[in-house]
């Protein structure tokens, strides 16, 4: 099965900068879409819920610092990436 990742203009404005101040992530980042559109649940992508303000979300990690946040849909299986950031942000 196959996820459809829908990216908001406010993502691709994030992403853009996040990727211009991090070029040595684009290649892990890249490796992350790929799987997240192939397989969310895989074990590399650690997907997780979320607590507090952003319970409502998951998150999927590029490495160990740097994670995507989701609304992950799975009916629908669309997958909405709301915002890249540190895991402490």
């Amino acid at each position: 099965m196959s996820y459809k990742l829908k990216t908001p203009e406010s993502y691709n404005k994030k992403l853009a900068k996040f990727l211009k101040s991090n070029p040595v992530l684009i290649t892990p980042y890249k490796k992350t879409i790929t799987l997240l559109e192939e397989n969310p649940y895989h074990p590399s992508l650690r997907l997780h819920k979320l607590s507090g303000d952003l319970k409502e979300f998951h998150s999927v990690s590029i490495n160990l610092k740097y994670r995507i946040v989701i609304d992950f849909i799975i009916e629908d299986e669309l997958i909405t990436l709301i915002n890249i950031s540190n895991h402490y942000e």
